[in-house]
């Protein structure tokens, strides 16, 4: 009984040995992606659109202006940069806007995703807009994560904050996710001085009893907020100081999360999370590239410009398009520079998805 136990142990060992091989010839052989500070960089956040359907104060107040650009990154294109950034050791991509769900086409970008060798995890960021007529086809697609962008639990204010009145429905959209699906849910507020303390206590509130991650992204100062900046920048630490005085404990980061620090608690399922960019060290352990909506890569979200690589993409010609990341490598820069009131070119957060 022992031997053919062992040796049935051998077999299943040996055919997990021969798909690991298989996968790394498919996926490539190209050395990661490793900047000039030793980062290595295993996570994409791809905007598939810069088109947003909200009007958030703090992002597009007045909505989104002209018109909706009719060249985004086609499917096939998208398949192209995929596959590039797999070889060059991309496990994580996260699809972003603008709104990603205003594209017809959001399920096949997702499947393609998915079904690129190497890429372990597909996620989302969305603001949940009709959350529950898409949720089966997320699914069935091979959506991993989902981060729904919700800055208050109150219907007014959520309101007052996007231009839509529709929290309520969201909610229960929300619960339907985690009673139906397996996607991983995470919430997303951004911290702001007149709601902060209520949204703590109303996340805290719904996490006690869902495994949901609700995460306070500090306000990031931009060239078009600047005076709400000054209004409602609120520090990240008056959440985190009373998360750990009352019994909250840091969680550790795994190499292809994103910057986000998780708290738990033994009578909480679910966790407070918190996107600091202005804490000290912010940048150190970067782990990520952007890539825009027309096919132009971004070395931070602050930088200062970008780079091109659509023509790569047009010509499915996917070595040209490593050569061209690992060319990057030695330019990404060490940190932004928001301390500076210096947020580069990014006008507002929905120009390659924050």
């Amino acid at each position: 009984m022992t031997h053919h136990a062992n040796k049935a142990t051998d077999t299943t060992e040996l055919n997990n040995d021969i798909r690991a091989d298989n996968a790394a010839k498919i996926v490539g052989h190209h050395q990661p992606l490793v900047d000039g500070f030793s980062r290595q960089l295993t996570y994409l956040r791809l905007s598939i659109t810069d088109f947003c359907n909200f009007r958030c104060e703090y992002c597009l107040p007045n909505g989104y202006q002209g018109k909706r650009p009719d060249d985004e990154l086609s499917v096939a294109e998208i398949a192209t940069l995929i596959r590039g950034f797999a070889q060059v050791g991309t496990e994580k991509v996260r699809i972003t806007g603008g709104e990603p769900s205003i594209r017809r086409d959001v399920v096949d970008i997702i499947e393609t995703i998915k079904n690129t060798a190497g890429i372990k995890t597909v996620a989302m960021t969305s603001n949940g807009y009709k959350l529950g007529k898409h949720l089966a086809a997320w699914q069935n697609a091979g959506l991993n994560q989902l981060n729904i962008s919700m800055d208050s639990f109150d219907a007014a204010t959520f309101y007052k904050m996007t231009g839509f009145d529709m929290l309520p429905q969201l909610l229960a959209d929300m619960d339907t996710l985690l009673e139906t699906t397996d996607i991983k849910l995470k919430i997303n507020g951004v911290l702001m001085a007149e709601t902060a303390f209520q949204n703590l206590l109303d996340a805290m509130s719904y996490v006690k009893t869902r495994p949901v991650t609700y995460r306070f992204i500090e306000f990031m100062q931009t060239s078009d907020n600047s005076d709400l900046f000054f209004a409602q920048h609120a520090q990240a630490d008056t959440i985190t100081d009373y998360l750990l005085a009352h019994g909250w404990q840091t969680n550790a980061r795994g190499h292809a999360d994103g910057p986000a620090v998780e708290y738990s608690h033994p009578d909480y399922l679910g966790r407070i999370g918190m996107i600091a960019p202005y804490a000290a060290h912010f940048c150190d352990n970067c782990n990520r590239l952007r890539v825009s909506s027309l096919g132009k890569v971004h070395l931070c979200l602050f930088d200062q410009g970008n780079y091109d690589i659509r023509h790569h993409l047009r010509q499915n010609d996917v070595n040209g398009l490593v050569t061209a990341l690992q060319s990057f490598m030695p330019v990404k820069p060490e940190h932004h520079h928001l301390h500076e009131e210096n947020s580069g070119i990014m006008h507002n957060l929905s120009i390659i998805g924050g």
